[in-house]
């Protein structure tokens, strides 16, 4: 009898632990799928929250590119309206000049002079309608082509070194700046890089206007181009050009502090500032210019508008720099170009020069 119980509760034992494993493992297959679910919770939710991201990104593009075509469509009615308004100019010069009889024949040599550069410096409305269409064209592939967001935060980053050097650039002296891309030179090919990008989104390149210029100028003519960045003036006329950056980036390039070159004394006939005014020392800028240059040479300045707060006073201190403004062309709302004539040598020991300044160039965080 003993026996039999004896088998009979052994029997129960091992019916009552083969009933424990299987709740066990019923509740272990439970939490496995709980933890499954909440992982594909987590995931679901990851990807909902990159598509709303990139969403963002792509109605901020749209958004940016109908920006970008109002401002062309801007630009373009300016610079009818300025065309407009030259001609009822020239006409009214026409009719004063025929009916006055006391001028003088050498005050229409000077209104015959100033004519011909107005015709030379005046914007090529077919070039305009050019680098618009280029512009759409751009912008097209730019919304075929989606970045990932790993190429979006790597652009993010370029663009924060890019505003950063530019600044810095504003706010040195032209030997603090050499002196820092000589020590980190990938700074420079990241200030370029950053600002290659901001040409292409402006609806006209300021340096393709000089080059236009330029071109119509005499062969035998030199030229010095302060601030070159990678010499593409040199590479499109057919004059000889020294251009003088604070990097070479190739060996069209010579790498200078721009208030102290190497250039000989009187020995161009054009200088060329295109937005590379930059610096708390302007006025040396403007002193070696003024050295390199020979008698009657011809200063150009092309920079963004909004640099200028008064336009006058900016021309008369030039003035004082030996420096006669010839052309004016404030027609476009983004960037300003003018030329001067040299009228004088100036001493650079002379304390009486007045300071030159010009507002900081910021770019918008995109």
């Amino acid at each position: 009898m003993s026996s039999n119980l004896n088998k009979k509760l052994e029997n129960n034992k091992t019916k009552v632990f083969k009933k424990k494993d299987k709740n066990m493992k019923n509740k272990k297959k439970n939490v496995d799928s709980i933890e499954n679910g909440a992982q594909k919770l987590d995931n679901n939710i990851k990807k909902r929250k990159l598509l709303s991201s990139e969403n963002n990104v792509k109605v901020k593009k749209i958004k940016l590119d109908k920006q970008q075509e109002k401002l062309a469509k801007n630009e373009m009615n300016i610079v009818k309206t300025k065309k407009k308004k030259n001609k009822k100019s020239k006409r009214q010069q026409i009719n004063t000049q025929d009916k006055s009889t006391t001028t003088n024949s050498n005050d229409k040599v000077e209104q015959n002079d100033n004519a011909i550069v107005d015709n030379k410096n005046q914007l090529d409305l077919n070039k305009i309608q050019k680098l618009l269409a280029q512009k759409k064209s751009m912008s097209k592939e730019k919304k075929e082509k989606t970045m990932s967001l790993r190429e979006r935060m790597l652009e993010q980053l370029r663009s924060a070194r890019f505003r950063y050097l530019n600044e810095t650039l504003y706010n040195n002296n032209s030997s603090d700046s050499k002196k820092l891309f000589v020590e980190d030179p990938d700074a420079f090919e990241a200030y370029h890089s950053g600002y290659r990008q901001q040409v292409k989104q402006w609806p006209l390149n300021p340096l393709e206007i000089i080059i236009n210029t330029i071109k119509k100028m005499p062969k035998e003519y030199v030229v010095a181009d302060f601030g070159c960045g990678d010499a593409k003036l040199c590479e499109s006329v057919e004059q000889k050009v020294h251009s003088l950056d604070l990097v070479a980036v190739n060996d069209k390039v010579t790498a200078c502090d721009m208030a102290h070159t190497s250039l000989l004394t009187s020995s161009v006939h054009v200088v060329v500032f295109c937005l590379s005014l930059m610096g708390k020392n302007l006025a040396d800028y403007l002193l070696e210019a003024n050295r390199v240059l020979k008698q009657d040479g011809i200063l150009k300045i092309a920079d963004v508008e909004s640099r200028f707060e008064n336009i006058q006073e900016f021309v008369k201190s030039l003035e004082k720099y030996g420096f006669q403004n010839t052309y004016q062309d404030l027609s476009n709302n983004l960037f300003y170009f003018m030329d001067f004539k040299k009228i004088e040598d100036v001493n650079r020991r002379n304390k009486n020069l007045p300071q030159v300044y010009l507002k900081t160039c910021l770019y918008k965080r995109r």
